[in-house]
């Protein structure tokens, strides 16, 4: 073993023994033959753990490089990453060391881990090509010790795929430099939605065996730092070749700092990316003595044994393999036909066909026209209908045997010939089959048939109605992936709009795409056909793609969620909701459960404009000074200015030759500055739109631009990719000063409110205070130091910065977090962190309070409190990438600028109100001649009262001194009793809300309250570990002392006495006469989260946080039943009417009923159906009721489920817009249930029947 790798595990050798399972490991280094059975039991021959663990490093410091390599792998494998880093750094070589020379056998080792990465396999005709594979294999070496891109360039078909693949077909190589293995990602041209399909199935393949995630990612941002962490946590030292890249952005996407091959035509594409690069060119496709090579192996002779003919064939192919194979194939089916080819080839007596590519060889067309004029009539017809593909598409043949209306065996026996002849080519390692077409090939199709391009597509359409007729439902999953991918493209260029939109216009649609899909895919047909929906109805097509987006994370779970339920919750007017309703209705006369969220019209839509003045993205928009107008640019590369009031256009031009990434007013509102990814920065005349100034000086595109605030010294700041700043005097022509300093690209920058200092911030993880005047550095606030070097991805990029408005605070943008810091001593004062599922994209401080915004990459924009560091409000709204999010110079309102070709303006107090003055959760609810009336706290400290269908708000409290905790109402609904965090218990009149009684004696948080009918008795219970009962006129009170820890509710029996239960553990029955204890029942070891009584009042259960449920009889102290089983807290019990069965529920989310007679386990609800949240239930299960017939029982956690108590199978789950949902109340006839979420949003739903 290298010294190195002995010395490494010698260092770490007490923290490796104090951790492992040495039977788990040993298992994997066995299966590499690395340590012996023999061995494996004198190490299990120890007692204890530890004792094994220190035998088995033992046995590894006795071996050579390949066990410590093998005993790195098995941590990986046993999720041991943190003890596997420690190993990572002194990986060594496999001994004996690799010398140059490289083998050529396929071992079964490489077999296997190159099939499992999607490796394709070599071409039935293959010559070995070892200089080239020398020259790309000397380059991987190089990868060794750290992450870098290795380049292999050079013109389609010079066989630059196959080379990639035969230069990992080596066991010394994968062993000695990628043992993490090889994953293989086809590209091609894509879109960002294309893209994140492929990054997704990547992710999938990369955790198939441990699962680490339960849901695909949603967004291109999301599935980097997925792969990110799976490449540098899961498979270290492993290599990525991604084939056929086209694009520069393609491939940030997967600048995650790991090993990556990639072929490309563009050798420039690596510019875009950061590490080190490595270039690999072929340029000159197969030598002449590797062209007569593939010759003679398709017509099966020796070189020397070819005809004269065979050297003028392989020059007028040029080199190229994909041309050589196709002329092959020809010669191995009419080997005769030496002379006829060549003649083909040289005379260009086929008509000329234009190209629709940029390939720039002419040998392909003849050769294509050729094989396909040797073909039978019937299989030319066939190979024309591939015209209908699209590039880097790989299908199974059912897919053609629904268009050829063919057995799939007579399909296979038809693409067989294709494959033979190089016509097609095949995809062995999926299953089934799957076959694709070069690029060169679909472009020759696609000239050639440029006049029947509608009528192949309509012909496909044609037979998809007729194989499936319109039931999506039953597209099988072998062709599934093809159709529902594109089918609406072909409807597209069949030009059949109405059936278009017939299509996507359909729930039934949206249902079957978007779980066998995912929703990425969804959205994206709205987008890239939206000019021909909106022929039709541009509303109908916002309705859905709205509904899509907002429900985008909920199609991606597993289980998948009624979509027809979903639909159900959006508003009246949509299409969706008609058509959700016009189903269930249906469904619900066949017994299937769904619910009308009834008062789902009070939620008004938060924005106050909405302008899509844009056909692409928009990166950026700001308010000018007087709030009178709006400027926004972005990637149509215009600059567009608009009214701020009703978002009528001012003036809109074409401002720059590459995207438009910023725009900014002076202080006095005459001019507007733009900077583009084109590394121009230019000033307009903000009224007439005319160019003023243009500036030429950065080097690379040039991200932000921001004028001082004040017109004291007007300057112009600007910062660019090329790391540098630059301070401009718009009077002159060049730039005053220019700032250096950062080492990567300056992504932000502006000034503080008084001029004097201006922030960056850089990809550097970096952000630098500049003294304004002296043009000099200040200081610098290094963000990488608040990141653990252990994440795995030390790429800190800061995003964005923003000052206070008194200028004493910074705030900067990095990931998915907020950091503020003193300005003067760079002390961090807060530090605030968003899903991280979401990257902040901008952040911006309200200059009349203190509220920040936050624009993020999951649609939304967030509302933060920075004193308190809590989230105040969500803005929903957008369908894509928040972008930019600016509020206007007074703080009165909001902007933000998205993906979705929107700007929104928002009110910031209507937001802010609206979305601060949530409910809480610890509601009062009354159901009374078939109206339901709900009493609840709001988070302003004020008591609501809400009645009717439209929840109408009928009271408001004046504001409380202390929180509300508990409130509730009286029968009557005239009489209303809250109760405080600071012990006080207050009684109001209703609906006027004037204080009719003041109770005080608690001296700790009242936890809950209750009216006694129509009396004037009311019982509270308190932290404090008391139960009073008052005399809420008199302000009498009986104390009931007897718990010695909070008290956490009560329950009422026939009006004369009273359960408690307690986190001391205990149930009490408690006389309410005399306020003595009638039994005391010592219950749990741990706390009693929740009770329920029989309906006759005979016995009562109790769930405890000691993971235990318990049924027990008034009329002993000794449990009936104990029940056991569950992993987590008990919080929530719950009897059926009948009292035959007790349901459970845990904060894992799992419930289980039991049978209350015998305490025996009958169901637990979906055991094995987890969802892609945290839980079974989305979270804790707090609350459950049971229908008056005992055969449906609802629940509450994450969101509310009903289920079927005979077999524990779900009926429905209705899906808040929040969670943590505390409790539900509902109706005697079980047709009402109501709750609110911890957003403060109430629901009111109705059994739909």
């Amino acid at each position: 073993m290298d010294e190195r790798a002995r010395s490494c595990l010698l260092r770490y050798r007490l923290r490796l023994e104090q951790d492992i399972k040495p039977s788990f490991i040993m298992d994997h280094m066995i299966g590499d033959g690395v340590i012996s059975p023999d061995e494996e039991e004198k190490v299990k021959s120890w007692h204890t753990r530890k004792e094994q663990a220190v035998a088995l490093i033992d046995c590894i410091l006795k071996k050579d490089n390949i066990a410590y390599i093998s005993f790195y792998n098995g941590l990986i494998q046993e999720q041991y990453r943190d003890l596997a880093a420690l190993l990572q750094h002194d990986l060594p070589l496999v001994s004996p060391p690799i010398q140059k020379g490289f083998s050529h056998d396929e071992t079964a080792y490489v077999q296997t881990i190159l099939c499992e990465g999607g490796v394709p396999q070599r071409p039935v005709v293959f010559v070995h090509r070892p200089e080239q594979i020398k020259k790309i294999r000397d380059q991987l070496c190089k990868l060794e010790k750290h992450p870098g891109w290795i380049t292999i360039f050079g013109m389609a078909g010079f066989g630059k795929s196959v080379l990639a693949a035969e230069s990992v077909r080596d066991e010394q190589l994968l062993r000695a430099y990628f043992p993490g293995g090889v994953q293989w990602l086809s590209i091609g041209q894509l879109d960002k939605a294309d893209l994140l399909a492929k990054m997704q199935a990547l992710c999938f393949r990369l955790d198939q065996d441990s699962q680490t995630f339960q849901r695909p990612p949603v967004t291109t941002e999301e599935a980097r730092d997925r792969l990110r962490f799976l490449m540098v946590r899961k498979y270290p030292r492993s290599l990525l070749i991604l084939d056929d890249v086209w694009d520069s952005w393609v491939l940030k996407a997967f600048d995650i700092q790991c090993r990556v091959l990639l072929t490309t035509r563009d050798r420039s594409v690596t510019d875009s990316v950061s590490g080190k690069k490595y270039e690999v060119s072929v340029r000159n496709g197969l030598e002449e003595d590797k062209s007569l090579e593939v010759l003679a192996l398709f017509v099966n002779k020796k070189v020397k044994e070819l005809p004269e003919q065979a050297c003028s064939i392989v020059k007028e192919c040029k080199g190229s393999p994909l041309v050589i194979s196709l002329i092959g194939a020809l010669l191995r089916e009419f080997p005769d036909r030496w002379e006829y080819y060549l003649r083909q080839l040289q005379n260009k007596q086929f008509k000329r066909i234009r190209k629709s590519s940029s390939y720039d060889y002419e040998a392909l067309d003849q050769a294509m026209s050729v094989s396909i004029e040797v073909l039978p009539e019937h299989y030319k017809e066939y190979y024309m209908d591939l015209t209908v593909l699209e590039k880097d598409v790989h299908l199974p043949a059912k897919v053609l045997s629904v268009l050829w209306d063919l057995e799939p065996e007579e399909v296979e026996d038809i693409l067989q010939e294709f494959v033979n002849k190089s016509l097609l080519f095949l995809d062995r390692n999926k299953t089934p089959f799957q076959y694709y077409l070069h690029d060169l090939q679909l472009d020759f199709l696609t000239e050639q048939n440029r006049n029947r391009i509608q009528e192949l597509h309509s012909n496909v359409v044609t037979q998809y109605k007729k194989h499936y007729k319109n039931e999506h439902s039953n597209v099988a999953d072998e062709e599934g992936v093809y159709w529902f991918r594109y089918l609406g493209c072909h409807f597209a260029k069949a030009y059949m709009k109405k059936e278009l939109c017939s299509l996507l216009f359909s729930l039934d649609w949206v249902k079957a795409k978007s779980e066998k899909m995912g929703s990425a895919h969804l959205i994206n047909d709205y987008v890239i056909h939206k000019e021909m929906l909106d022929e039709e109805n541009s509303v109908i097509r916002d309705d859905f793609q709205a509904f899509i987006s907002l429900n985008g994370p909920l199609l991606e779970q597993k289980p998948f969620p009624d979509v027809i339920q979903l639909g159900l919750s959006q508003p009246d007017s949509s299409e969706v909701y008609r058509q959700a309703r016009t189903k269930a209705l249906e469904k619900a006369n066949q017994g299937s459960f769904y619910l009308e969220w009834i008062n789902k019209t009070s939620l008004e839509n938060l924005s106050r404009l909405i302008v899509r003045p844009h056909t692409g993205a928009v990166y950026y928009a700001c308010f000018s000074r007087d709030l009178k107008k709006i400027a926004s640019c972005g990637a149509d590369k215009t600059l567009q200015v608009f009214k701020s009031e009703t978002g009528e256009n001012l003036f809109g031009f074409t401002a720059h030759t590459d995207d438009v990434l910023c725009c900014a007013f002076c202080p006095d509102e005459k001019l507007i500055a733009t900077c583009s990814a084109d590394k121009m920065v230019k000033i307009w005349n903000a009224v007439t739109g005319n160019l003023i100034r243009m500036y030429e000086e950065h080097s690379e595109q040039v991200n932000h631009c921001q004028f001082t605030n004040t017109n004291r010294k007007v300057l112009l700041a600007t910062c660019s990719n090329d790391s540098e700043l630059k301070l401009w005097n718009i009077n002159r022509p060049q730039s005053q000063n220019t700032l250096f300093g950062h080492d990567d690209y300056v992504n932000h920058c502006c000034f503080s409110p008084d001029d004097e200092y201006l922030a960056s911030c850089s990809s550097d993880g970096t952000v630098k205070l500049w003294q304004v005047s002296a043009a000099n550095e200040w200081k610098t606030i290094d963000i990488k130091e608040y990141f653990p070097i252990n994440e795995g991805d030390n790429n800190i990029i800061v995003k964005c910065s923003a000052w206070s408005s008194d200028g004493t605070r910074i705030m900067t943008a990095v990931r998915n977090q907020i950091f503020v810091f003193d300005v003067e001593t760079s002390y961090l004062l807060s530090n605030i962190k968003t899903s991280h599922h979401s990257t902040i994209q901008f952040c911006d401080f309200c200059p009349s309070s203190q509220l920040v915004a936050l624009a993020l990459s999951h649609f939304t924009v967030e509302l933060w409190d920075i004193n308190s560091n809590k989230k105040v409000a969500d803005c929903p709204g957008h369908l894509s990438w928040v972008h930019c999010v600016r509020f206007s110079q007074d703080g009165s309102m909001l902007l933000s600028s998205s993906d979705d070709q929107t700007v929104r303006v928002w009110e910031t107090n209507k937001v802010h109100t609206s979305s601060a003055a949530l409910l809480k959760r610890d509601a009062n609810v009354i159901f009374q001649n078939n109206n339901t009336t709900v009493l609840a706290p709001d988070s302003k400290k004020r008591l609501q009262m809400i009645t009717g269908k439209a929840g109408e708000r009928v009271h408001f409290s004046g504001e409380q001194e202390s929180r509300i905790r508990c409130c509730c109402l009286n029968n009557n609904l005239q009489t209303s009793a809250l109760g405080q965090d600071n012990g006080t218990v207050k009684v109001l009149e209703m609906p006027s809300g004037q204080i009719r009684s003041i109770l005080e004696g608690h001296t700790k948080a009242v936890q809950h309250c209750q009216f006694i009918c129509e009396s004037e008795v009311l019982i509270t219970c308190s932290d404090d570990a008391t139960i009073r009962i008052w005399n809420w006129k008199s302000k009498d009170s009986m104390v009931l002392v007897g718990h010695t820890e909070q008290v956490k509710e009560f329950r009422v029996l026939d009006g004369s006495k009273l359960l408690s239960w307690s986190f001391d553990g205990t149930v009490k029955l408690w006389d309410i006469e005399t306020g003595k204890i009638i039994q005391d029942f010592i219950c749990h070891k741990g706390a009693v989260l929740a009770c329920d009584i029989l309906l006759d009042g005979n016995k009562f259960c109790s769930a405890s946080a000691d993971k235990s449920a318990k049924i027990w009889s008034f009329s002993t102290t000794s449990a009936l039943q104990v029940l056991n089983g569950h992993e987590a807290c008990v919080r929530s019990c719950r009897f059926s009417w009948d009292g035959t069965v007790l349901a459970t529920g845990d904060d894992n989310g799992e419930i289980r009923i039991w049978s209350a007679f015998d305490g025996q386990l009958l169901h637990i609800c979906t055991r094995d159906s987890k969802d892609s949240l945290e839980s079974l239930h989305g979270g804790w299960v707090t609350d459950l009721h049971f229908s008056p017939d005992c055969k449906v029982l609802v629940s509450t956690g994450g969101y509310i489920k009903w289920w079927n108590v005979e077999n524990g199978e779900s009926l429905q789950t209705f899906y808040t817009t929040g969670s943590n949902l505390k409790g539900i109340h509902v109706s005697p006839d079980f047709k009402t249930f109501v709750t609110i979420d911890n957003m403060g949003i109430l629901y009111i739903l109705k059994k739909l029947e």
